[in-house]
């Protein structure tokens, strides 16, 4: 019988840590609150004051993100995801392992429920991340090149998930419309008229906010912590149940992406740079034309709610979303091997110090944006919520980004860990960890 030792399950020591992937993450991490941050600080359809104005900074600040960043950096995120698992079981044996991981996924899924539900960022990514670790760790002995398929499989199924929802909606949409013809002109409802009248209004609360419910929801986000709570909550708790369905598959796929490449040496720098120039050029040169032809298609047919509603009365299915996994694949396959290049080339080694240490603490940092945004943004903090042009809460990401930079090397020059990772790995592993230097 093989005895499985605490030294064969001990934590990952510092000095096997990848700093490329530390750097990766640290990029990802940061590159998110991008996308994050309107969330945190405009209204409801707030892009639809610059969305078809080309002379506006507002649309090419916005037009600059969806293209270069948007889906990206969640995308990267979630690959580095799928490779630390397998660090994270790397040199660990016995089957008190699958024990330890598993209890890691849960405090994770755990942290994900209070940042959702406490601090109240319904973008919350920790408890998906959660649940879906708990499912990929079954996969993470299988062939790297079956595990690469997942991202055209999960892709396809990922459009049909979809096209089952917004069809759903759509028939919604379309019972309301009618129906409400009816009621204007002043006609006897049928039962199924009025189930369609109330179903449709389930969906503005929930989903879709009509003008007044836009108006009210930015009330809402500029009052006290009770108020914005009993806003978010439900929003994000049927993100976690409801919709979950919708949600995983991509972030399953992406991380056994992250397990192929790490089990290829893609994301440990080992391959040359010729190979990492080669499917940066193919991923820039696919990704591109791709993901500006989308956004033009946007700006065509997406202008405001009115034409989404209008649109979606007409249009059974939205092909062009199939762009959007591929595109993103190549574009982030693309800046994983700018990024990697860079690291390697020996250049700006300063930054990449600096984002190596953000990585070490992505946990904390993610957290923090969460707790500074809310505190700046909402109601019970500063309240600035939709008080900012668009290109102007870009500032806030800069002054995080400059911030943490700064503060996360400091920290690790005197603890271990990022404070939050020092409690997550004391609950792993069930025993406090070592926490500042010597």
């Amino acid at each position: 019988m093989t005895i499985t030792t605490q030294t064969q399950i001990a934590p990952v020591a510092q000095a096997n840590r990848i700093k490329l992937i530390d750097a990766l993450r640290g990029v990802a991490l940061l590159g998110i609150l991008l996308m994050n941050i309107p969330g945190f600080s405009m209204p409801n359809y707030f892009s639809e004051t610059f969305k078809n104005e080309p002379a506006s900074l507002n649309f090419w600040v916005g037009e600059v993100i969806t293209v270069v960043f948007e889906g990206k950096m969640r995308a990267l995120f979630s690959m580095l995801f799928g490779a630390g698992i397998l660090l994270f079981i790397s040199k660990k044996e016995g089957v008190g392992v699958h024990f330890l991981f598993y209890r890691r996924m849960f405090w994770l899924a755990l942290f994900g429920l209070i940042h959702a539900h406490l601090i109240l960022w319904i973008g919350d990514i920790l408890y998906l991340y959660g649940v879906c670790g708990m499912l990929v760790y079954l996969c993470r002995n299988i062939n790297p090149k079956y595990l690469v398929l997942a991202i055209p499989i999960v892709a396809i199924l990922d459009f049909g998930l979809n096209t089952y929802f917004y069809q759903g909606v759509r028939n919604d949409r379309i019972a309301y419309v009618n129906a409400k013809k009816v009621e204007t002109e002043k006609k006897p409802l049928t039962a199924t008229q009025t189930n369609a009248l109330t179903t449709w209004r389930e969906i503005e609360t929930s989903m879709i906010p009509n003008r007044e419910d836009a108006k009210e929801n930015t009330r809402k986000m500029k009052s006290d912590y009770a108020t914005v709570a009993s806003y978010l909550r439900p929003m994000a708790w049927d993100g976690q149940t409801e919709f979950m369905l919708y949600e995983i598959w991509d972030c399953i796929a992406l991380m056994l992406l992250g397990f192929a490449l790490y089990k290829w040496g893609f994301l440990s720098g080992s391959w040359s740079n010729a190979a990492y120039r080669k499917v940066m050029l193919i991923g820039y040169g696919i990704g591109l034309p791709l993901v500006l032809y989308s956004s033009y298609y946007g700006f065509v047919n997406f202008s405001t709610l009115e034409a989404n509603l209008k649109r979606m009365e007409q249009v059974p299915i939205n092909w062009i979303d199939l762009i959007y996994p591929f595109q993103r694949i190549f574009l982030v396959m693309a800046h994983a091997s700018f990024l990697i290049l860079l690291y390697k080339s020996g250049k700006m080694q300063g930054i990449f110090r600096r984002l190596v240490s953000v990585g070490q603490m992505a946990f904390t940092n993610y957290i923090m944006h969460s707790i500074i945004c809310t505190l700046f943004f909402f109601g019970y903090g500063l309240n600035y919520f939709a008080r900012f042009d668009y290109y102007q809460i870009y500032f806030v990401v800069v002054t995080i980004w400059i911030v943490q930079l700064i503060i996360s090397p400091i920290w690790l020059r005197y603890f271990y860990f990022g404070p939050l990772e020092w409690l997550w790995r004391s609950l792993t592993y069930w025993k406090v960890q070592p926490f500042k230097r010597g």
